[in-house]
């Protein structure tokens, strides 16, 4: 289980005037690997970042009302308590002309440039194919992790 960040520091404002935020840590992380990343000529953009328990659960309401089954949800939405997005350290990255959280984004520069240079910014990809949590591929996930002890680490 994971409980929802303590600390947390506004990254932006998106388009819908919401603020993401993430730990001190992980926005320092995030702001070094995205201008990185634009240096080296791909665009990286936050989809989403911190979720608290309550917006996790507001998600998966959302779903059951709208007809969607239990395990169809679980496929793709952690319960609440169990999303690494509570946390503060998970980002949900997207790149123009690409559709967000969707597994097209596999296939674009940006994924290419996170697989080879992310994990010098402290952060991995949560959940690729075969994941052992069980959850849908997710190549758009990626979660700070470099001063999480690797005994906590999955």
């Amino acid at each position: 289980m994971y409980a929802d960040a303590e600390q947390l520091a506004v990254v932006e404002v998106d388009a819908a005037g919401r603020e993401l935020l993430l730990t001190p840590p992980t926005v320092l992380a995030w702001q070094s690997m995205s201008e990185r990343a634009r240096r080296d000529g791909v665009e990286l953009f936050l989809v989403s970042a911190f979720r608290s328990f309550d917006r996790q659960l507001e998600i998966i309401k959302r779903k059951l009302i709208a007809g969607q089954d239990w395990e169809e949800i679980f496929r793709v939405s952690a319960p609440p308590g169990c999303s690494e997005h509570h946390t503060g350290r998970a980002v949900d990255i997207g790149t123009p002309n690409c559709k967000v959280l969707d597994e097209e984004f596999e296939q674009t520069e940006a994924f290419d440039w996170l697989v080879r240079f992310a994990g010098e910014f402290g952060f991995r990809l949560s959940y690729p194919r075969g994941n052992s949590c069980g959850y849908a591929y997710e190549p758009w996930h990626w979660c700070f992790v470099k001063d999480i002890p690797s005994a906590l680490r999955y």
